[in-house]
């Protein structure tokens, strides 16, 4: 059960992270909305692989 929150929770950072980090790249480019919907993918995709780490 705690491994299944563990999973949610790096995905859920990763989202965070991605959120902020979106903003920083929407405003550098000029499109916020790219930008943050970048840094959400971005930010899924690694807490998704943070899930599973390589042994």
């Amino acid at each position: 059960m705690s491994d299944n929150q563990n999973n949610n929770n790096s995905v859920a950072t990763g989202i965070s992270i991605g959120v902020a980090l979106g903003l920083i790249f929407g405003l550098a480019i000029d499109n916020l909305a790219l930008g943050i919907a970048l840094g959400i993918a971005l930010g899924a995709g690694i807490g998704a692989r943070n899930k599973n780490p390589r042994k």
